[in-house]
């Protein structure tokens, strides 16, 4: 049984090598592009703060006079969806959009565009401290989910250019 799942694995990586398929991180991916090339927009709320982090852990910081520039707007919404009988909210629901726009900054061509949603969800039966916690980490991960999907979007429009 092993071997034949082995041999499985093998092919399947024989076939995305024939057909043309290249990791953006590997030796000729497009994914060294945007590394340390992407000038990110000041934060100015907490969530902004916490997708910058993010998004600097995984391509860089970019400096002043970067190739590329990250127009970006944050939009969060949260959603009671759990109660108790009494009518007291139990759980809720932050869903996060994020739009985005890559440009060049020599000719202010735009490179790419567009939308991402995700959510993430917290608890309010602990206590008013643990509720806050539960608050402030579904809201970082909203964050973090947010930048991965902009950054995997980006990478996914500089390899389809590139290639």
């Amino acid at each position: 049984m092993w071997l034949s799942d082995r041999r499985t694995l093998l092919l399947a990586a024989l076939a995305l090598g024939a057909c043309g398929f290249t990791p953006v991180y590997g030796p000729q991916g497009s994914g060294g592009t945007l590394v340390d090339s992407v000038l990110l927009p000041e934060p100015g709320r907490p969530e902004s703060y916490l997708f910058n982090r993010r998004f600097e852990e995984r391509l860089g910081r970019a400096p002043a006079t970067a190739p590329y520039r990250l127009t970006l707007q944050l939009q969060t919404t949260e959603q009671g969806i759990g109660s108790t009988s009494a009518g007291s909210t139990t759980r809720f629901r932050v869903i996060g959009r994020a739009f985005y726009t890559l440009t060049d900054t020599a000719t202010e061509a735009v490179l790419a565009e567009g939308r991402t949603n995700a959510f993430t969800g917290y608890s309010t039966t602990g206590s008013t401290v643990a509720t806050l916690a539960a608050e402030r980490d579904a809201t970082e991960r909203l964050m973090v989910l947010l930048a991965d999907q902009v950054i995997d979007h980006l990478l996914l429009e500089t390899a389809a250019e590139a290639g």
